[in-house]
């Protein structure tokens, strides 16, 4: 979770003593200021990590940390404050941040966390979003959508030139011709009888765990949240009952597995084929989530009757629950999904992302407009990807 309050603090505190040219001073006062715990060269607390780093010149090639010591702090900001003459610069280095590793990464594999990142290697610009304190909450936010295994996997790639794992769609120009049809199916189901039963049977299936759901939107792991209420609403086994008295009684949660499919949830129609990815908000929490694989969408949408949605569970701070199905073309959530290139590898289009206030807009004050040539554009950037 990103503490925007305590963030901001640090950030102004490093600011402050912009030109202070010493590293161990630096780091010394930050120490003593926020209470943090020393560990080796790793200051750290429950809100953030910062790693400090001192150059005379503008280039930043020194080694900053090894991958497997960056592996205990991924899951909360960690930020590498660079210490120079003038001025003292932060950035943000958790893995989806990194390039790829340089020192002594030979040996790196999924199998095998070995290998450091210099400086060099830090990201200075995420999908067009400057690697800069303004946007550290947008830029964290994104980061946790991604586990460090699938950091991991992009990293090892990147480094040691292996193949690419990912599949990257090839349509036919048959399949071409359906993908672009997909818009005109949208509009087709969004005014269909189908809609409304698809409508009403993920509405039944969430009222029918709302208490659990209440209480799952509070864990902190983004991952682990989605994963867990996604499981509450589309599952079928005796694991779903466990979990719901796991969440119910406050005790350790089983482990859930989900299929890194393209939706959480298949319904077939006579004239419509339907993949619904459920995506929770909550509300009171600032958060990206990650949307779907081009690839994956790009090969469903090349099958006829394919109709792909998006299902919005929002909850507030009254634990009250507000749900909504909508189109991937709907104007509110295109105009907040982000095409993510640089995160799959060489061998994939790459992931979208939605902004978050854009999911709120859709439960709070839903416009179910779908903007044709708008569509048309996305779904032709997409195929040029």
């Amino acid at each position: 979770m990103y503490n925007r309050d305590i963030i901001e603090q640090l950030v102004a505190f490093i600011t402050s003593r912009d030109g202070i040219a010493d590293k161990s001073k630096l780091q010394t006062s930050v120490q003593q200021q926020f209470h943090l715990v020393k560990e080796r060269s790793v200051l750290y607390c429950e809100w953030f990590a910062v790693r400090f780093c001192k150059t005379t010149s503008g280039s930043f090639s020194n080694s900053v940390l090894a991958l497997s010591t960056l592996h205990k702090y991924d899951d909360i900001p960690f930020v590498v404050c660079l210490v120079t003459p003038m001025r003292n610069y932060l950035m943000l280095a958790n893995t989806t941040f990194l390039k790829k590793i340089s020192h002594s990464s030979q040996m790196l594999r999924r199998d095998n966390i070995k290998g450091s990142f210099n400086g060099s290697d830090i990201m200075r610009e995420f999908e067009g979003v400057e690697n800069v304190p303004e946007n550290f909450e947008f830029l964290y936010n994104s980061h946790e959508n991604f586990t460090f295994e699938e950091n991991l996997e992009r990293l090892v790639e990147a480094t040691n030139n292996i193949a690419p794992t990912g599949k990257r769609f090839k349509p036919t120009l048959v399949q071409t011709e359906c993908i672009q049809e997909s818009v005109e199916r949208a509009i087709s189901f969004l005014g269909s009888e189908e809609y409304e039963i698809l409508n009403e049977d993920l509405n039944n299936r969430v009222r029918a765990v709302e208490t659990e759901i209440a209480i799952a939107a509070f864990i902190d792991n983004v991952n682990l949240r989605g994963r867990i209420i996604e499981y509450l609403i589309t599952a079928e086994d005796d694991l779903k009952a466990t979990l719901m008295k796991c969440l119910r009684l406050r005790q350790p949660l089983p482990e859930i597995y989900t299929a890194d499919d393209l939706g959480d949830y298949e319904r077939e129609f006579d004239n419509y084929r339907t993949e619904t990815d459920i995506k929770t908000k909550v509300v009171f929490l600032s958060s990206n989530p990650k949307g779907y694989n081009l690839d994956k969408l790009l090969e469903f949408l090349a099958e006829e009757k394919s109709v792909y949605l998006v299902y919005v569970v929002a909850i507030d701070e009254d634990n009250t629950i507000k749900t909504r199905l909508c189109s991937m073309f709907n104007r509110q959530l295109l105009s907040g999904t982000r095409i993510i290139k640089h995160w799959a590898g060489r061998n994939s289009r790459g992931v979208t992302q939605y902004d978050g206030r854009n999911l709120v807009d859709i439960v709070e004050a839903f416009d179910a407009k779908i903007d044709y040539e708008q569509s048309k554009k996305f779904i032709a950037q997409c195929l040029e990807i």
